[in-house]
């Protein structure tokens, strides 16, 4: 005979074996079961009992009918204050047969409040586990006559691997639900963006990177806004609307980081602090010669002056014809004759949001509602139709 190991030498010379559910609700009830440990394939009950993690159990299903292998027994016992759902992930993630939602709470019971009527039609015996039963790890070696020698480190290192207990794979880890990522996403661009803006700056005599001319004028001059070409700023009109995807709130993410950032997002971040009149934009990236780099935006058109709409070079439309109400100009063909229009939509927006703006003569511009990567593209072709309708203005 193979009898269970035990922790008293009376059990052992009783040769009766252990039940392991009986032995694991000894355990729950003296909330001792961080003690029992997976090792490899066997379940240690700490120093006192060792079982097969497959081995089956009176514990069955009600569907199937069949045993639950001890290990889905114990894992449902250590993580039972896990969500269901979060119980069966983690039950796949280690690769233990999950216990079903209609079979937990009877062990729970079982195992909580001793009722022992588990789901079993022919309960197994304990007896049917003792020829599966594997002796628990053995104690420390002992030192030889000095306490060193790479035996005796070997046998530590076997012994201490023995009692190990994983907590966590690899798949655990780089489980991230709850958490957000997009700060660092938005650090690693601007990271990106200066080091592309800084490549160009050649090193001096002294070895030290000498300012662009850009940069040195925008030293000498810091209240001035940044302009290239025609020596104004131009502007940019957004909607007031809250419903629009671009706003004075999210318009800098959009064109000037390349991410799109919903604005009630950007609104929260401001805590109640008051919306900003206008915008300053830089254009980071330059493509061709002259140009301006830096444009206003603003969300109010009755506040501009007549020298202010002659500095207007686009719009981000809402598709609503009130948008345009009282605009000094003649109508959609002459407002979009003289400025340039954008409509931002998600990809998977219905035909009908964007029925009105196929009408105009407007840029449509599609992001995705999740894919942010696929922000930068969408910004980038807002600015280089925005740089060809500037030059071809000037």
């Amino acid at each position: 005979t193979n009898p269970r190991t035990t922790r008293s030498s009376e059990n052992q010379s009783s040769g009766a074996a252990m039940d392991p559910l009986a032995v694991l609700r000894d355990y729950a009830a003296r909330g001792d079961l961080d003690k029992i440990i997976f090792n490899g394939d066997d379940v240690l009950f700490g120093d006192d009992y060792t079982f097969p993690a497959n081995a089956p159990t009176a514990f069955t299903s009600k569907q199937s009918g069949r045993p639950y292998p001890l290990s889905a027994a114990v894992f449902l016992a250590q993580h039972n204050d896990l969500k269901h759902t979060d119980f069966l992930q983690a039950a796949r993630l280690r690769r233990i047969p999950p216990v079903s939602l209609p079979d937990r709470k009877t062990f729970l019971d079982f195992l909580h409040f001793g009722d022992s009527s588990l789901p079993s039609a022919e309960p197994l015996l304990p007896s049917s586990f003792a020829q599966d039963a594997h002796p628990p790890p053995p104690p420390p070696p002992p030192e030889n006559e000095e306490g060193e020698g790479p035996d005796a480190d070997d046998a530590s290192t076997a012994h201490v691997r023995a009692l190990e207990r994983p907590l966590k794979d690899r798949n655990a880890v780089l489980d991230a639900r709850g958490r957000d990522f997009l700060a660092i996403y938005h650090a690693a661009l601007r990271r990106e963006e200066d080091r592309l803006r800084n490549k160009d700056a050649a090193p001096s005599a002294t070895g030290r990177h000498e300012p662009s001319a850009a940069a040195a004028a925008s030293l000498a001059n810091p209240k001035l806004d940044k302009s290239l070409g025609d020596g104004f700023v131009p502007i940019i009109l957004v909607p007031s609307a809250s419903q629009t995807l671009i706003t004075i709130y999210n318009v800098r993410d959009f064109l000037e980081d390349f991410v799109f950032v919903p604005s009630d997002e950007k609104m929260r971040a401001m805590k109640g602090s008051p919306k900003p009149e206008c915008v300053t934009l830089q254009k980071k990236h330059v493509r061709g010669a002259g140009g301006p780099v830096a444009f206003e935006v603003r969300d109010k058109p009755a506040s501009l002056k007549a020298d202010d709409w002659a500095r207007v070079v686009a719009v981000f439309v809402l598709g609503k014809e009130w948008q345009f109400k009282d605009w000094p100009f003649k109508g959609h063909v002459d407002i979009f004759n003289k400025v340039i229009g954008f409509f931002v939509r998600f990809e998977d927006d219905s035909v009908d949001s964007a029925k009105v703006v196929k009408q105009w003569n407007v840029k449509i511009i599609s992001i995705s509602k999740n894919k942010r990567h696929q922000d930068r593209p969408a910004a980038l072709e807002v600015w280089d139709r925005l740089d060809e309708f500037v030059r071809a203005r000037s």
